[in-house]
């Protein structure tokens, strides 16, 4: 644990899968969401509108992890079922959740996880790691309303990792490393919101 959150504050996570070495990154640029800046477009909107799932904190961070990881076996043949959210890692990121550094966001329909985001919480910074959707927009929906908690508790920044599209479509953005690894030094030093956000009650508005 220690040395994940070491890690961590250095700006660098771990990505590698079961069986290999143990890899760990620290990419330029690095992408990130600014949580007051996070664009929703207009066919978002509607679907924040129609509230199609309840939405939780840190009620089932062990079931996200898994179902981050489920999309990724299910695409592959059997004997390549490979992923980098193995028991390992999955391991490792339980016991941040216990001590109260690792944290995830769920999304619920009918009483059953569809959709949800976890990630390492150290000061004011939020370090994203993973989300998956089992429903149109859970993932999408999960992110939003973990933006606007972290907003509001004056987390500025998620970081994302690694450039995609789809991030960049919903408002991340590139920094070059050594201004994101500033950024990291300042937030990881500020007192944040510890231990289970589990009895919060989110803020979360569908009406973005």
């Amino acid at each position: 644990m220690t040395r994940l959150l070491n890690a961590y504050r250095h700006g660098i996570f771990p990505w590698f899968n079961a069986y290999d070495p143990i890899l760990w990154w620290s990419p330029d640029p690095r992408m990130v969401f600014h949580t007051d800046k996070m664009h929703i477009s207009k066919s978002l909107k509607k679907a924040l509108r129609q509230k199609p799932f309840n939405i939780t904190f840190d009620q089932d961070f062990k079931g996200v992890m898994q179902a981050c990881a489920a999309p990724r076996l299910l695409k592959l043949p059997v004997e390549q079922h490979e992923t980098w959210i193995h028991n390992e890692m999955i391991s490792a990121y339980m016991e941040l959740h216990q001590a109260g550094y690792a944290h995830s966001v769920e999304c619920w329909q009918q009483g059953q996880l569809v959709g949800g985001v976890y990630g390492v919480a150290i000061g004011k910074m939020f370090f994203g790691e993973s989300m998956f959707s089992f429903k149109t927009n859970a993932s999408k929906i999960a992110l939003v309303a973990l933006s606007q908690q972290l907003k509001q508790w004056g987390y500025p920044l998620i970081d994302c990792q690694v450039y995609s599209e789809h991030l960049s479509r919903l408002g991340a953005v590139t920094l070059p490393r050594e201004i994101f690894l500033q950024q990291v030094q300042k937030l990881c030093a500020l007192p944040g919101q510890t231990g289970c956000w589990q009895t919060t009650t989110p803020p979360f508005s569908y009406e973005p």
